[in-house]
């Protein structure tokens, strides 16, 4: 294997599950000096205590335990572990045998005697597609949540220090809280957080806490049993299980609910959580991400939040300022987020005309960088020229464009504005425009003058 293709391989928790003690040890050894976590056991009944107590990638299980089949053991650990990779592993191998433990949920199988090759082959494919699964879990929530890429630059000091701040933090496993208004960016700084880590390889899952009612936020949280409460139909890993050596981001943690609470403190505290309706401990290795736009402070002294919680979550305060305060990145932002839109409607624009932008820079932004991202892309859907101009933004961005109608009471000088901004608009060029209108392009361009078109 080259070095490049083993810098791609992802380290994975391991599970063996063998009555030799010379091969538990064995297979140890070759796998912990190729950087996986192993844990070996001799039995069914110890296997499935593991299963239950952490999150596993993969399992070698011998076909004979003692007196137990090693076949019987497949659909235990797939139930603790849904996306587990179950190899089989034994001396009586057969046509028969290997069909059956594919049937039963195995995804590989190797004979004894093996060599550590072998190992290391059916490892590396595992990591492989592992990554793959996990990759592909989070470009879905990507496309769930469509946006437009954000660069990582700004001119607002508070800004340029939030962003180092969140660079220095990123390598390291600190809980980190970011605080700001609604609409600042603080899920996509959580997400570059992740991508800058050691875990950016593995999952990024994304709760928001207030979209949930208690229970249905600890299930989504912790997972729970099948029967746990009503509708619980089936087994639910729970979100702290399906990001096993990744990242949760706990979005507006101001509103977990106070029953929540110790649970999440005694998570991170010690990496233990039961599900819902099941009494066993479980552990997991993620890293906590939390944001919110309250004052967590004033919450603790109302109890509404836990103090040591509070502590707990407050390892590293990011504060990110909100778009009124950074005028000067407005331009930026504005012009980066019309490329976006423009792609995604197959549209080309040459930007955004100089009254445009001014508007756009004198508003006051109380959705911050949501509320500018929601006013490009309608821009861009409305816009049928080049250059998108003040007509396309929202009236309460451009409050003196009023749009009229025959018979309103209005001057004929507003109807004559409006009409013309509205063919500019709805043409190609200026050209068109000027013989919709009827007049020639010089008259149309002093027309554009004095209406500051």
């Amino acid at each position: 294997m080259t070095a490049n293709n083993r810098n791609r391989i992802s380290n994975l928790n391991i599970l063996i599950v063998d009555d030799e003690a010379n091969i538990r040890r064995t297979l140890s050894v070759c796998l912990e000096s190729r950087g996986h976590r192993v844990t070996a056991v001799s039995n069914a009944k110890d296997a499935r205590a593991e299963a239950d107590r952490q999150v596993f990638d993969l399992s070698f299980v011998d076909l004979r335990l003692g007196t137990e089949n090693g076949l019987d053991l497949i659909p235990s650990l797939l139930g603790a572990c849904p996306w587990i990779k179950i190899v089989v592993i034994t001396a009586y191998a057969s046509v028969d045998t290997a069909v059956e433990a594919m049937r039963r949920g195995a995804t590989d199988y190797i004979p004894k005697p093996f060599t550590p090759g072998q190992v290391e082959l059916v490892t590396d494919r595992v990591s492989t597609f592992r990554s793959m699964e996990q990759h592909i879990a989070t470009l879905k929530e990507d496309l769930e949540r469509l946006h437009p890429e954000v660069s990582f630059t700004s001119q607002h000091p508070g800004m340029q220090r939030a962003i180092e701040l969140a660079r220095q933090a990123a390598p390291s496993e600190a809980v980190v809280l970011l605080r700001g208004p609604s609409g600042t960016g603080k899920t996509v700084l959580a997400r570059a957080i992740h991508g800058w880590s050691r875990r950016a390889d593995k999952p990024l899952g994304i709760i928001s806490c207030p979209t949930l009612s208690p229970e249905l936020l600890e299930s989504e949280l912790f997972g729970h049993v099948k029967g746990a409460f009503t509708g619980a139909l089936r087994d639910n890993p729970g979100r702290v299980a399906a990001c096993e050596g990744g990242t949760l981001f706990l979005d507006e943690i101001g509103d977990l609910p106070l029953s929540i609470q110790p649970k999440l403190l005694r998570f991170i505290q010690d990496r233990e959580y039961e599900r819902v309706g099941d009494q066993r401990t479980r552990k997991a290795d993620i890293r906590i991400i939390t944001a919110t736009n309250t004052d967590l402070d004033k919450a603790v002294k109302e109890g509404r939040f836990r103090e040591d919680l509070y502590y707990r979550l407050n390892v590293i305060q990011i504060d990110l300022p909100s778009l009124a305060d950074c005028p000067d990145d407005v331009e930026s932002l504005a012009k980066e987020m019309l490329g976006f839109f423009s792609a995604q409607n197959h549209k080309v624009f040459r930007g955004f005309s100089d009254e445009a932008m001014n508007a756009l820079r004198d508003y006051s932004w109380p959705g911050n960088i949501r509320e500018l991202r929601n006013v490009v892309e309608r821009a861009a859907i409305l816009c049928k020229s080049e250059l998108v101009g003040i007509e396309h933004l929202p009236a309460s961005i451009s409050p003196h464009i009023i749009p009229v109608q025959m018979g309103d009471h209005v001057s004929l000088e507003a109807i004559e504005e409006n009409h013309i901004r509205r063919v500019i608009t709805s043409t190609k060029s200026l050209q068109e425009a000027a013989d919709i209108l009827g007049i020639d392009q010089a008259t149309l361009w002093r027309k554009r003058k004095q209406y500051g078109i």
